[in-house]
């Protein structure tokens, strides 16, 4: 009875190892390839055919003997200043640029730059301060004469883009007393707390895309095509 047990396990057992060992020799047959049969290697892809990519600007063809064409141009500067403004931390980046005879011109310029509060606040008179609010918004402190009197007002609102200018309308005006008079001399004093700035000392042909406020200012995001560099 013990031999029968033990012949009937070693029959068995045989026909697993069979089992298992055709099992490896088809899963290897299907993962492999004969040796030498392709020939070949996989050849790594080109950075051109990577998804994202763009391929660089061509310069053109009717390029002048006196002129030089760069296909970008980076420029940034800490601060710019000019007869009629001051700006900070521009980064001016130029595609497609030509220079000759008719001076420096880029087919695409964007010029992101820093506006200062106080380059702001000079426009809006003596004493008034400029400063960043919450959420993203802007306050405008100055003081101002009604009816005789004087009165400190803090306004503040959301900055925005109108007609190419930075614009800043009051959404609250607040004087220090009850809402009910604050909102009577609101009407009032509105126009001599909005902010309306025409960015300058930019090249022409700039257009204000965008403006949001930080703690030091006005940054500000301007494009232009066809943009004049220099004479």
């Amino acid at each position: 009875m013990e031999w029968t047990r033990a012949k009937d396990w070693l029959i068995g057992a045989v026909g697993m190892i069979l089992v298992l060992g055709i099992t490896i020799a088809i899963l290897w047959w299907v993962v492999s390839s004969p040796a030498g049969g392709s020939g070949a290697e996989p050849t790594p892809s080109s950075t051109a055919d990577m998804p994202g990519d763009l391929p660089p600007p061509a310069a053109p063809g009717d390029l002048g003997e006196d002129e030089t064409w760069l296909a970008d141009l980076e420029l940034d500067a800490g601060t710019v200043v000019t007869a009629g403004s001051t700006l900070r931390d521009v980064q001016a980046v130029g595609q497609d640029v030509v220079t000759g005879p008719d001076g420096l011109v880029a087919a695409r310029l964007s010029v992101d730059a820093t506006v200062p509060f106080e380059v702001v606040a000079d426009e809006l008179g003596e004493g008034t301060v400029v400063r960043a609010a919450e959420v993203g918004q802007a306050a405008v402190v100055r003081t101002v004469e009604v009816l005789g009197r004087e009165l400190r007002v803090v306004a503040t609102g959301t900055v925005e883009v109108e007609g190419g200018s930075l614009v800043v309308e009051p959404r609250s005006i607040d004087i220090g007393g009850p809402d009910f008079l604050s909102n009577a001399i609101g009407t009032v004093v509105r126009s001599l707390v909005t902010i309306e700035h025409e960015i300058e000392g930019l090249p022409e042909g700039l257009v204000l895309q965008d403006v949001t406020v930080q703690e030091d200012g006005f940054r500000a995001n301007l494009t232009g095509a066809d943009v004049r560099l220099g004479p």
